[in-house]
């Protein structure tokens, strides 16, 4: 919307130039995104708490978190709110990488407050039936892959539409056929909303992780948009990914002034509302930039988390049905999944856990941003 109204008029005005520029834009995106979050915070808590919006704890979890029951949750409406404002302020509103990341965000917030409202409000235990969970973010899934397919936001000179570029390696596409692009498509969109969901276990994990991974890909996107950046780096250009660094800027803010409030002991929590927003729009984020595997490295914290649960599932199913349910029980790979459960059942502080993953997040980002020079 700034970018509408004032850059034209730099013409008359040199100080509007300033809006013609994304690291500006960005930084004002990331800036409101903060404020907003700061100034909105205790109005959304307030008013969860006078619904009784509170947090339903698993009976099987840490004995620490009991303690929680009650705390308001769906506070991912905060960080939804503080993301979308800020990018319709700041990015250029008629630019379709914009269009199909906020889409994501609003898409999987949908599902996932749907899936908290059936569990705090209506005191349904299950929430939204897993199935009906998994068939909304697959159906984003498909449409975003079916919408690449045959109306690529890249020119097809440029990169494949079916195409994804590899990390380490440079001018190097791994093109798939038609099928299976769609296919990857929806296994990245579902396989990270449901990573960020199994993340958010503790006061402010999720939310800082995301906010690190925001902040990478908004990297990135300010790269790959620009012609000097990729041609010095060896990179694709993309042409509009750009005003991606705004939207990520925004996500990155809004994140953080989250955190102000969900930081141990939390105020509010993020839910499945937030959550699967944020996966949505990290994983939305990486199939735009044409970089899926550098969200496994930006990401290796939410990686690390889903593989633990597959891992304890997987084995215990196998023990269970070769050696029987007590053999299953006294051999599981962790002593509690995801993984940083296994770490407070170690004898972690929760607050140890939250900073050590924060520290591993920063190293995946760096490692990720590392691929720029080593081609």
């Amino acid at each position: 919307m700034f970018y509408h109204w004032l850059a034209p008029l730099s013409s008359t005005h040199i100080v509007f130039n300033l809006f013609n520029y994304i690291s500006f834009r960005a930084a004002g995106a990331t800036v409101t995104a903060l404020v907003l979050a700061f100034l909105a915070g205790p109005l959304v808590i307030r008013r969860l708490e006078t619904r009784k919006v509170g947090q339903v704890i698993r009976a099987d979890g840490p004995a620490a978190h009991q303690e929680k029951r009650g705390t308001p949750t769906m506070g991912g409406l905060l960080i939804i709110l503080a993301t979308i404002i800020p990018t319709l302020l700041w990015a250029q509103l008629t630019n379709r990488f914009v269009h199909v990341a906020l889409l994501a965000t609003v898409w999987m917030g949908a599902i996932g407050f749907v899936d908290d409202y059936l569990k705090v409000v209506q005191g349904k235990p299950r929430g939204l039936v897993a199935r009906w969970k998994l068939t909304g973010q697959v159906s984003f899934g498909l449409a975003l892959g079916l919408l690449l397919l045959f109306f690529p936001l890249v020119p097809r000179e440029t990169i494949p539409a079916t195409g994804t570029t590899l990390p380490f390696f440079k001018y190097l596409i791994l093109n798939f056929s038609p099928l299976l692009f769609v296919l990857f498509v929806t296994f990245i969109i579902t396989g990270t909303t449901n990573a960020v969901n199994l993340t958010d276990g503790l006061d402010g994990l999720a939310t800082g992780l995301a906010a690190i991974a925001a902040a990478a890909f908004a990297a990135f996107a300010y790269l790959f948009g620009r012609t000097d950046a990729t041609t010095y780096l060896n990179l694709y250009y993309l042409p509009g990914a750009g005003e991606l660094t705004i939207f990520c800027g925004a996500l990155m803010g809004g994140s953080l002034g989250f955190l102000w409030f969900n930081a141990h002991p939390a105020r509010v929590f993020m839910g499945d509302t937030g959550s699967l927003a944020i996966g949505g729009a990290l994983g939305t984020v990486a199939i735009l930039l044409k970089a899926e595997f550098l969200l496994l490295l930006i990401g290796g914290v939410f990686v690390a988390e889903t593989v633990s649960v597959l891992l304890q599932t997987g084995v215990y199913k196998w023990f269970k049905r070769t050696r029987g349910r007590e053999y299953a029980d006294s051999h599981r790979v962790f002593r509690m999944a995801p993984l940083h459960h296994h770490f407070e059942k170690l004898g972690w502080e929760e607050t140890t856990v939250v900073t050590r993953f924060y520290v591993l997040g920063i190293l995946c980002a760096l490692v990720a941003l590392s691929t720029l020079k080593l081609r």
